[in-house]
């Protein structure tokens, strides 16, 4: 085996562990700390072991990957909110076709620059972004999911970007949880405004 095919090999172990542990997703520059120039990232691209995910995202075998792993890959630092969220808590039967994701303000906007998977980004302040969120395991990944109370708050404070029908269920199935937290919902309601509506809707079933 010539030096270059040795150096070529020893690159390829490199770059599958380092993807696998991205989540099968490294930015230009986690690929350049590898040792890869533009040049040999494009030589990679064409010869089809890197898949270029978006501008400057790239991975191995992104395509076959689930929505699911692609998500958790791409927005590691991003709460899954509203909708989706009621999805993965139990509150929907179908998760809806578009991932509504909630993230820092300061957040580049050209990371949601995509055509697929369809993401809906929802920018907060970073103090209000980690409140109530949950690690879960999603796909491949791990990513943040907002727990119950601070769900129930959210969907009262974006009621206008929520089907009614939608609302209505996600509002009734809390209100027959067992495990339901009536303290932790309204300091949440305490923060993001909404003490009058949660009262309003729920608080005599609490």
């Amino acid at each position: 085996m010539g030096k270059i095919q040795e150096k070529r090999e020893a690159l390829m172990e490199k770059l599958n562990q380092e993807m696998e542990l991205n989540g099968g997703i490294m930015k230009t520059s986690q690929l350049y700390e590898l040792s890869m120039d533009y040049r040999k990232i494009q030589q990679f691209v064409k010869e089809g072991v890197l898949e270029r995910v978006k501008s400057g995202y790239y991975s191995i075998g992104f395509a076959q990957k689930s929505e699911e792993s692609m998500v958790s890959g791409l927005f590691p630092d991003g709460v899954l909110c509203l909708e989706t969220a009621l999805f993965y808590q139990g509150y929907l039967e179908t998760r809806p076709a578009c991932w509504q994701i909630a993230v820092d303000k300061n957040t580049s906007k050209s990371r949601f620059k995509m055509n697929y998977p369809p993401v809906q980004p929802y920018y907060l302040e970073p103090e209000v972004l980690m409140m109530g969120a949950e690690e879960f395991s999603l796909g491949d990944g791990k990513m943040f999911l907002y727990n119950k109370e601070r769900l129930i708050c959210d969907c009262l404070k974006f009621e206008e970007k929520l089907e009614r029908e939608v609302l209505q269920q996600s509002l009734r199935r809390y209100i027959d949880e067992p495990k339901k937290d009536a303290q932790k919902l309204m300091e949440y309601a305490k923060y993001r405004k909404v003490t009058q509506k949660v009262q309003n809707r729920i608080g005599v079933w609490l």
